[in-house]
């Protein structure tokens, strides 16, 4: 998952014309942390996700969303990759993405913005 979200983090930088030194400047990091993130070798990205988007003007749906290839099944056991005919093109599950990461992951992304909103209440008060 790391791998993925590095990839698509590192084609999004590009895409703007952007450096390593350049978004890590941005997100107040060390460019060999931030080439950590784009190289999959750590999940610190989470704590940096808000403001990578907001560096890279994305959505952060386009960076989590599941791997090509992989069918998303909801709690009804259904597939949302159906080709209209009523088969399933994939019939590959995910499973390395469990619930319990997904909603650390949500639970940390409510804190940064949590954070997000403070300091810019408290930078408007000044």
């Amino acid at each position: 998952m790391n791998a993925t979200i590095g990839r698509r983090i590192r084609k999004y930088r590009e895409e703007k014309g952007f450096s390593q030194e350049d978004l890590a400047g941005q997100l107040h990091i060390s460019r060999s942390t931030y080439q950590r993130i784009e190289n999959g070798e750590t999940n610190s990205w989470v704590n940096h996700i808000e403001n990578i988007c907001n560096s890279l003007d994305v959505n952060m749906e386009d960076i989590l969303k599941p791997e090509e290839g992989y069918v998303q099944v909801n709690n009804n056991n259904e597939s949302n990759n159906d080709n209209g005919s009523g088969v399933i093109q994939n019939q590959t599950i995910n499973y390395s993405s469990s619930e319990k990461l997904i909603e650390q992951y949500e639970e940390r992304i409510k804190e940064l913005k949590e954070q997000v909103s403070y300091w810019k209440s408290k930078a408007e008060g000044q």
